[in-house]
């Protein structure tokens, strides 16, 4: 399942759904929240995205996933428009039969979210580029052999 959403979501409610697909020995979950940029709360943070281009490229980072890792289920919700420090931006939950799996692939969809799917931020009143370290953590996937 993927979402791409204004609304915050219920990371309990994402974990039950998880449960409900198969017979899973793990579920590997990640919750990104939107940090507390230059110290000032006061200041708002905008996420823009190309909707169905945005949701097209979630699609193939879950599937890539799903070919690399034996998944029983995965959803991915990020979320777009204003959002202050500490609001839920964006989840990732993975379910299969054993952690290893459940890990990598959990690890695997957020690092390669963060590179690939078209978002755009903007912090306060400047628009963010990408970051290094970012697409250092993506590559490290395209060019390993981890199965």
């Amino acid at each position: 399942m993927i979402r791409v959403q204004q609304a915050d979501f219920d990371v309990a409610g994402e974990y039950r759904n998880l449960q409900q697909h198969g017979l899973a020995g793990a579920i590997v979950t990640f919750s990104g929240l939107v940090r507390d940029f230059a110290g000032d709360t006061s200041e708002r943070f905008f996420l823009q995205h190309y909707p169905g281009m945005t949701e097209s490229v979630l699609n193939k980072i879950v599937s890539q996933a799903q070919s690399r890792w034996p998944l029983l289920a995965v959803t991915v919700i990020h979320r777009v428009g204003h959002l202050q420090a500490g609001d839920q931006i964006v989840f990732v939950g993975v379910s299969s039969a054993h952690r290893k799996s459940a890990f990598a692939a959990c690890e695997y969809i957020i690092d390669l979210l963060k590179t690939e799917a078209p978002f755009w931020k903007k912090e306060g009143r400047q628009w963010v580029d990408a970051k290094q370290s970012d697409q250092a953590a993506a590559d490290r996937w395209l060019t390993a052999d981890d199965s």
